[in-house]
């Protein structure tokens, strides 16, 4: 099990100034999202199969699989901050399976150099089988609804509380906004994994917040050189 920052990391920013009433018809803005999204989750289905044979034979998760992936892994997760499992921006979420630094929500698997040969045969049904089962109650059942978080589960109950909120005081309650972003964060780890994209072991544990705390700290540099006093200036 992963005890340090999990190599899969997912980002939200709180848009500070969301719209009172919009959350009420984002389900409706984003169905050609869903439609589209129905599609490429069945052809990730395909893809995790062909890249769990892959890694079988070769110990390696192809780059181009794991690029496309990741990709709707991404789209999701953008698709669902908007409109059903935080309610974090009135952004429309872009119709891409690419990384958006313009966009206020991310996600990203790092690439593995090998994996597991041994536990690509049962990680993604008999070792996950722990997660399903709370995330299960995060994310409310299974399906696109699992990875949007819109299957009416914790998370979206808590995500429509806090837009309830929102519309009576005008703003966003923060403390709710960090709790969801930790539930999230928690089924897309077990996403990543089921899909065999890592072979660590997502932690039993919520990472609160709008940042993932797997992101490297910034490079500082070397501290600055302290000047010497002049001699004679004691």
């Amino acid at each position: 099990m992963s005890t340090g920052p999990y190599p899969a990391r997912l980002d939200g920013t709180l848009d500070p100034h969301l719209s009172r009433w919009l959350w009420l018809v984002k389900w409706f803005l984003v169905l050609p999202h869903l439609v589209l999204l129905a599609f490429l989750w069945i052809a990730v289905t395909v893809t995790t199969i062909v890249a769990g044979f892959a890694v079988l034979f070769t110990r390696r998760y192809p780059r181009d699989l794991f690029e496309f992936n990741l990709g709707v892994m991404r789209w999701t997760w953008r698709v669902a901050f908007y409109a059903t499992s935080a309610f974090g921006t009135d952004t429309y979420p872009p119709f891409s399976l690419r990384p958006d630094a313009s966009y206020p929500a991310d996600f990203t698997v790092d690439y593995p150099s090998e994996l597991s040969r041994g536990l690509v045969l049962v990680k993604w049904w008999l070792l996950a089988l722990p997660q399903y089962l709370i995330v299960s109650i995060f994310a409310g059942g299974w399906g696109l609804g699992w990875q949007t978080g819109g299957g009416g589960g914790l998370i979206a109950l808590l995500a429509v509380i806090g837009a309830v909120v929102l519309a009576v005081t005008g703003r966003y309650p923060t403390p709710i906004f960090d709790f969801v972003m930790g539930l999230n964060r928690w089924c897309f780890r077990v996403l990543a994994y089921a899909a065999l994209m890592r072979d660590e072991y997502p932690p039993f544990r919520l990472d609160n917040g709008g940042t993932d705390p797997g992101h490297p700290a910034p490079d500082l540099g070397p501290a600055p050189t302290p000047t010497p006093l002049p001699v004679g200036s004691r």
